[in-house]
Protein backbone atom coordinates (compact mmCIF):
# COMPACT_ATOMS: atom_id res chain seq x y z
CA UNK A 1 0.00 0.00 0.00
CA UNK A 2 2.80 2.77 0.74
CA UNK A 3 3.89 1.83 -2.95
CA UNK A 4 0.78 2.97 -4.23
CA UNK A 5 0.41 6.46 -2.38
CA UNK A 6 4.43 7.10 -3.13
CA UNK A 7 3.08 6.18 -7.15
CA UNK A 8 -0.05 8.34 -6.78
CA UNK A 9 1.71 11.08 -4.96
CA UNK A 10 4.90 11.06 -7.43
CA UNK A 11 1.47 11.08 -10.35
CA UNK A 12 0.07 14.32 -8.65
CA UNK A 13 3.56 16.04 -8.25
CA UNK A 14 4.46 15.65 -12.03
CA UNK A 15 1.14 16.48 -12.71
CA UNK A 16 1.00 19.25 -11.16
CA UNK A 17 4.28 20.65 -12.30
CA UNK A 18 3.76 19.52 -15.85
CA UNK A 19 0.39 21.99 -15.77
CA UNK A 20 1.93 24.73 -14.23
CA UNK A 21 4.52 24.61 -16.66
CA UNK A 22 2.26 24.70 -19.30
CA UNK A 23 0.17 27.42 -17.51
CA UNK A 24 3.53 29.60 -17.37
CA UNK A 25 4.64 28.60 -21.49
CA UNK A 26 0.26 29.95 -22.36
CA UNK A 27 0.62 32.85 -20.87
CA UNK A 28 4.02 33.64 -21.87
CA UNK A 29 3.04 33.19 -25.19
CA UNK A 30 0.15 34.76 -25.01
CA UNK A 31 1.82 38.13 -23.59
CA UNK A 32 4.33 38.05 -26.76
CA UNK A 33 1.47 37.96 -29.38
CA UNK A 34 -0.41 40.20 -27.36
CA UNK A 35 2.51 42.29 -27.92
CA UNK A 36 2.95 41.80 -31.83
CA UNK A 37 -0.96 42.79 -32.13
CA UNK A 38 -0.73 45.09 -30.52
CA UNK A 39 2.34 46.80 -32.36
CA UNK A 40 0.64 45.29 -36.09
CA UNK A 41 -2.70 47.02 -34.98
CA UNK A 42 -0.80 50.48 -34.25
CA UNK A 43 0.34 50.23 -37.10
CA UNK A 44 -2.21 49.81 -39.07
CA UNK A 45 -4.33 52.40 -37.71
CA UNK A 46 -2.07 55.22 -38.29
CA UNK A 47 -4.03 57.59 -40.34
CA UNK A 48 -2.92 57.97 -43.99
CA UNK A 49 -1.24 60.64 -44.91
CA UNK A 50 -3.86 63.48 -45.77
CA UNK A 51 -4.75 64.78 -49.17
CA UNK A 52 -3.64 68.25 -50.29
CA UNK A 53 -6.84 69.91 -50.56
CA UNK A 54 -7.91 70.58 -54.26
CA UNK A 55 -6.77 73.92 -56.07
CA UNK A 56 -10.07 76.18 -55.74
CA UNK A 57 -11.65 77.08 -58.92
CA UNK A 58 -11.18 80.89 -59.29
CA UNK A 59 -14.34 81.29 -59.83
CA UNK A 60 -15.74 80.24 -56.70
CA UNK A 61 -12.77 82.31 -55.55
CA UNK A 62 -14.60 85.55 -57.01
CA UNK A 63 -18.11 84.53 -55.88
CA UNK A 64 -16.69 84.33 -52.71
CA UNK A 65 -15.02 87.58 -52.82
CA UNK A 66 -17.87 89.40 -54.29
CA UNK A 67 -20.41 87.49 -51.62
CA UNK A 68 -18.08 89.03 -48.86
CA UNK A 69 -17.93 92.87 -50.52
CA UNK A 70 -21.59 92.75 -50.34
CA UNK A 71 -21.98 92.01 -47.14
CA UNK A 72 -19.13 94.76 -46.63
CA UNK A 73 -21.24 97.19 -47.97
CA UNK A 74 -24.59 96.00 -46.00
CA UNK A 75 -22.82 96.15 -42.72
CA UNK A 76 -21.45 99.81 -44.40
CA UNK A 77 -24.92 100.89 -44.91
CA UNK A 78 -26.28 100.13 -42.19
CA UNK A 79 -23.49 102.05 -40.07
CA UNK A 80 -21.69 99.07 -38.15
CA UNK A 81 -18.21 100.25 -39.83
CA UNK A 82 -16.93 103.19 -40.88
CA UNK A 83 -15.78 104.73 -44.00
CA UNK A 84 -12.21 103.75 -43.15
CA UNK A 85 -12.93 100.36 -41.92
CA UNK A 86 -15.01 99.15 -44.78
CA UNK A 87 -11.16 100.87 -46.78
CA UNK A 88 -8.97 98.62 -44.49
CA UNK A 89 -11.11 95.42 -45.19
CA UNK A 90 -12.13 95.82 -48.71
CA UNK A 91 -8.46 96.72 -49.20
CA UNK A 92 -7.61 93.14 -47.18
CA UNK A 93 -10.54 91.08 -49.48
CA UNK A 94 -8.85 92.10 -52.43
CA UNK A 95 -5.14 92.51 -51.86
Amino acid sequence: MPDLLRGIARTAVISGTATAVSNRVSRRQAGRWAQQDAGAYGQQQAPPPAAPPPAPDPGDEMTHKIDQLKQLGDLKAQGVLTEEEFAAQKARLLG
